[in-house]
């Protein structure tokens, strides 16, 4: 592997401050506290002692916890500018990469060489915590880093309905060209064979010399005439109805955030339709889903619950029923924002209860938490992960505090008294143990062991205790684990002194030996770790944001499939998937991948789809099909399975599950999962994910996420949708739409998105349909003027309809239409699938509202035609002349597309009428003018029809032909669609139906309830904890020296033809497999 070299090679005499922009390989720099960092920097030196800092890492992985990182001792003196000035170090490491936790490297400095590691290093993005300054080398800089390195490129976006447009757009070209090849072949022949029999007194121009010739400048007159039938303002008048959704979600003031005085933006005007085709939707956690606060909530002391508050009669009271919550005022040092309310256990805790007694002095002891106290009863607490500073801060408030610590002695004031227990040993915890435990000696000599972790694990190690004790905890358990809480179970053991001294050894030969430490020193936690007297459990919950369990329940049943996609570990990912109701104990099978190498994650994966397959071989009868599944057909079986599945993959397994001899497996896979969350994920594998769901399926992709570490994702996904954050504004900056709270999504999709997809194909279906309706008339007459490039209308009206006569009411349309109310789109979800399945402007239906222009314009130029042929005005004379046949036809034209808008519309407002009949009366406003006689006094060379307008309107068959037309070409369109109500009405007809019969009827207001889970508990214990910080507590290299001073719902189904359309589209299109033959267009 190649390496690149760095040196510190400019003498620094002084600090200057510099732009992010100016920094390079080999610079030091100094950061101070709640700064950002700027660089990959090497740690030199900090302000804590042993060159100690903590860093915080939400732009990198979405973990808000503190982190520490500490400097090689050879270089953790390097504190003054002086010593940093002789600093010559040369550092040699491995190339920029985008993996965020490893570094490897090596510092050759004095003659020796010091190994470097992720430990060493601060990462670009990280924000400096709780230490007043550091030194840093910087090793990588601007792209180099690996922040950016996990950046994607911006793309262009383009919405699926552009790409058809440009493609129709072309089609309809080639149409103009055919039409014109027709008409010039026409003029061709009909000068060949009639035009010369008057050249008399019709003669050619002097240039043309032959039939040919004229055919071929027909051929471009006629491209001229007839180009109209290009929509060339199609693409202006997409735009302008494109910024009107965009105000609307702007404006939308049930999107707005009152707590943080934050509207929707919409940051793009150029993707609003594809809201509204969405199937995917990839989520960031950390922020996202959650408001990352934990929360003691709960807990059972000695078989006995506590935080739930019931009222007289008995039941249990509902948050909003709760009294006010309970006085911690005999406390001056409880934390005044936690709040509990249930006031039995502050009483059990005053009357001096040995059991609850023991439970918070366990929460007081067993942890790694740093305590900071800058002024006289204000405590600070550090906790490496949220959950541990919930536990702690629980028992600070109930009157066992933690106030400081030291590498070999914990000071807790217990119900006000200082009480300093010997620190013996801290058995870490990790993710194999899952649980932590530490031993203390008490004042008066006797040594304990408190022991804290996941109740699986816990339960398999307790002493035979009371059946009835062990049975009510269970339950509790159970019962926490149903609310979504994140359970964790508390136990206890005393030692004798003769008993740990042998103990000690062993565990001290065992951290001593070079080889299999690891497993000697799991070995030897395991044997003190056992016979273990059960205490308790405690029951946190990680909040959730606001409205986040119903916004999922709303976007599954409008058949979107959502995907977790976090940086956090996996117990974490899972219990939060349960919290969200995106996991449930209902179904069939929760599959996790952890395998380490390739063929671990293809023996999983091949295994999960196996248990899949296998459920939906039986058939009825109780016959199995033994039938071998061809890879092209298995896609569309694995989506049929019977049972709802969900995957749990880490990001190990996911690295190799990305690979592109197994990435179409992985897909499979995950695309038959109802649920699938992917956890210790880097940035850039989250780009990874979404561009594997963009290529291989044809559906629209939606990424949403609150921090620098989603942003790349955000701009892979078709939408990228960033939450303003804890986290800063990157993602923000990154998206194309804002807000502040996960839960205003299902508006921004089920409401905006559906509106604004609807919209654009009402608007592109009926534009198409009147520029076809009015250009064809021109093909027609062709065949009646000698191929002479004629054109019907006057000048002025081919000018003037598409600018003035026809563009208002469709941009109207596009704007303000609506099939249902918004309160009908949230509350029937799948009014949202006609969207996914494309079913309103595709091809088919462009080809369709051509034919109806085509008929239009057969039914505009001949039905006139053969009524002029043979009527007569009042007076006798003829009436068929050009200029009324002009007048005629203009007239039928223009109130026959304003009668088809008006049946297109589906919401009347002020404005649809005053632009569709001010429309009307503006043309025949301008048509009386134009035959005018002011306007011919002014210009007699310009306006030579007077009255031309005035006579043809003033006779009734003039009237009664428009009548005839209009209604010959209406009356199919109401037939058709009277006649689908009736026989095969869709789901927002059948919404429309019954939102009149509401009307009549007494409005209701129903709520969601909430539905309490049931089923497998889930410890929620340390789920952000690192191995390791035990061992840095009891070396005392993190202890401040104050420190050391201080320790002196439900909704309709969808009809029968949406289903049957999407069973169509899924065994169309090609699976995955099939996809490496012929793959599917993003």
């Amino acid at each position: 592997m190649p390496l690149m070299t760095t040196s510190a090679t400019r003498v620094i005499t002084s600090l200057q401050r510099e732009q992010w922009m100016n920094v390079c390989v080999g610079d030091i720099i100094k950061l101070e506290n709640n700064q950002f960092v700027a660089a990959d920097l090497l740690l030199l030196s900090s302000s804590e002692p042993h060159g100690l800092c903590y860093i915080e890492t939400a732009e990198l992985d979405g973990e808000t916890n503190m982190k520490v990182r500490q400097a090689i001792p050879i270089t953790s003196e390097l504190g003054d500018i002086s010593k940093l000035a002789k600093f010559d170090g040369e550092v040699i490491c491995e190339p920029p990469n985008n993996k965020l936790d490893k570094f490897s490297g090596t510092l050759y400095w004095k003659e020796n060489k010091f190994p470097l590691s992720n430990q060493n290093m601060l990462l670009r993005g990280c924000v400096l915590r709780n230490t007043e300054w550091c030194f840093g080398l910087v090793i990588f800089a601007g792209p180099d880093t690996k922040l950016m390195q996990n950046s994607g490129r911006t793309k262009f976006k383009r919405t699926s309905i552009d790409r058809l447009m440009n493609t129709l757009v072309l089609w309809i070209f080639g149409f103009l060209v055919c039409m014109g090849v027709i008409l010039a072949i026409g003029n061709a022949i009909w000068e060949h064979e009639v035009g010369t029999r008057f050249q008399v007194y019709l003669p050619w121009d002097e240039a043309v010399d032959s039939a040919f010739f004229s055919g071929f400048l027909s051929f471009w007159s006629y491209i001229i005439i007839l180009n109209t039938v290009v929509p060339i303002s199609l693409y202006v008048s997409v735009e302008v109805i494109r910024l009107g959704h965009s105000y609307f979600i702007n404006w939308d003031k049930k999107m707005f955030c009152m707590k943080k005085r934050t509207p929707a933006e919409a940051r793009t005007t150029t993707l609003n339709e594809e809201l509204g085709q969405v199937e995917y939707i990839f989520s960031d956690k950390t922020g996202t889903l959650t408001q990352n606060i934990m929360v003691f909530n709960k807990c059972s002391i000695n078989g006995h619950s506590y935080g739930d508050v019931f009222d007289v009669l008995g039941h249990k009271a509902e948050l909003g029923e709760r009294p006010a919550p309970v006085d911690f005022s005999f406390n001056p040092l409880a934390d005044k924002t936690f709040l509990f309310w249930d006031p039995s256990l502050l009483e059990a805790v005053k009357m001096g209860d040995p059991h609850t007694h023991e439970f918070f002095r366990l929460l007081s002891l067993c942890h790694t938490v740093m305590s900071e106290e800058k002024d006289e009863g204000e405590l600070y607490y550090k906790a490496q992960s949220p959950d541990e500073g919930a536990l702690v801060t629980a028992a600070r408030n109930f009157g066992f505090v933690f106030r400081s610590r030291t590498p070999k002695t914990i000071t807790v004031h217990e119900l006000g008294t200082a009480i300093t227990y010997q620190l013996l040993a801290i058995l870490d915890f990790n993710n194999i143990r899952k649980r932590m435990s530490v031993i203390v000696r008490n004042p008066e000599g006797k040594i304990r062991l408190y022991c804290k972790g996941a109740d699986t694990i816990l339960l398999d190690r307790l002493r035979p205790c009371s059946q009835e004790l062990l049975s009510s905890t269970t339950d509790h358990l159970n019962e926490y684990a149903g609310d979504g809480l994140r359970t964790l179970l508390l136990a206890y053991k005393d030692l004798d002194e003769e008993y740990y001294e042998g103990w000690a050894r062993r565990r001290l030969q065992a951290s001593l030996a070079h080889d299999s430490r690891e497993d000697r020193l799991a070995s030897v936690y395991e044997e003190v770790e056992s016979d273990l007297m059960l205490l308790g459990a405690t029951a946190i919950e990680d909040k959730l944001q606001q409205g986040v369990p119903e916004t999922i329940a709303l976007l599954t049943l409008a058949n979107i499939k959502i995907w977790v996609l976090t940086g956090d570990k996996q117990e974490t990912a899972v219990n939060i998937g349960y919290s969200c109701k995106m996991l449930t104990d209902d179904m069939t099978e929760v599959f996790i991948v952890t395998g380490h190498t390739v063929l671990e994650v293809r023996e999983e994966l091949r295994k999960a789809r196996e248990k899949m397959v296998d459920s939906s071989h039986t058939v009825g009868n109780g016959f199995t099909y033994q039938g071998k599944l061809s890879s092209s057909k298995l896609t569309s079986v694995l989506e049929a399975v019977a049972g709802e599945y969900a995957l749990v993959i880490n990001g190990h397994s996911l690295a190799h599950a990305l690979e592109a001899d197994m990435e179409l497996e992985f897909l499979e896979t995950a695309c038959a999962c109802k649920a699938v969350i992917c956890c210790r994920v880097t940035p850039l594998q989250k780009a990874q994910v979404v561009e594997l769901v963009k290529k291989y399926k044809k559906a629209v992709t939606l990424a949403i996420g609150d921090g620098a570490n989603d942003v790349s994702m955000i701009k892979t996904a078709h939408i990228g949708v960033g939450i303003s954050g804890q986290e800063g504004i990157q993602a923000v900056l990154a998206s194309d739409y804002s807000f502040s709270q996960f839960k205003f999504l299902q508006r921004l999709l089920l409401v905006h998105g559906r509106w604004s997809y609807l919209r654009m194909c009402k608007f592109l279906c009926y534009f198409f349909y009147k520029n076809f309706a009015f250009t064809m008339v021109h093909f027609w007459f062709g065949f009646f003027c000698g191929f002479s490039a004629q054109t019907v209308y006057d000048q002025y009206f081919i000018t003037l309809y598409n600018i003035v006569y026809t563009s208002l009411p469709v941009l109207a349309m596009g704007v303000f239409d609506q099939d249902v109310p918004e309160q009908r789109s949230m509350e029937y979800p799948k009014l949202y699938e006609p969207g996914q399945l494309n079913l309103l402007f595709n091809k088919r239906e462009f080809f369709i509202c051509i034919a109806q222009g085509i008929y239009t314009s057969v039914l505009m130029f001949f039905i006139p035609y053969g009524v002029f042929a043979e009527a007569t005005r009042d007076d006798g004379t003829q009436l068929a002349d050009y200029q009324s046949f002009a007048v005629t036809v203009a007239t039928s034209l223009v109130i026959v597309v304003s009668v088809q808008i008006g049946l297109d519309t589906g919401y009347w407002t002020a404005i649809n009428h005053f632009f569709i009949w001010g429309s009307l009366a503006v043309y025949f406003a301008i048509l009386f003018a134009m035959h005018s006689d002011g306007l011919f006094d002014m210009f007699p060379n310009q306006f030579r029809f007077v009255g031309n307008a005035q006579n043809t309107l003033a006779q009734p068959t003039v009237w009664l032909t428009i009548v005839l037309t209009t209604a010959v070409c209406i009356m199919p369109v109401v037939a058709f669609r009277f006649l689908r109500l009736s026989l095969k009405p869709d789901l927002s007809d059948t919404v429309r139906y019954t939102q009149l019969v509401r009307k009549k009827q007494k409005a209701q207001h129903r709520c969601m309830r909430r539905v309490g889970r049931t089923g497998s508990r889930r410890s929620g214990y340390a789920f952000s904890h690192q191995e390791g910080f035990g061992e840095l507590i009891m070396s005392g290299k993190n202890m401040r020296l104050s420190s050391l001073a201080l320790s002196s719902f439900s909704t309709r189904s969808s009809s029968s033809w949406i289903e049957s359309l999407r069973r169509k589209k899924s065994d169309g299109a090609n699976s995955p497999s099939g996809g490496a033959e012929k793959p599917f267009k993003g």
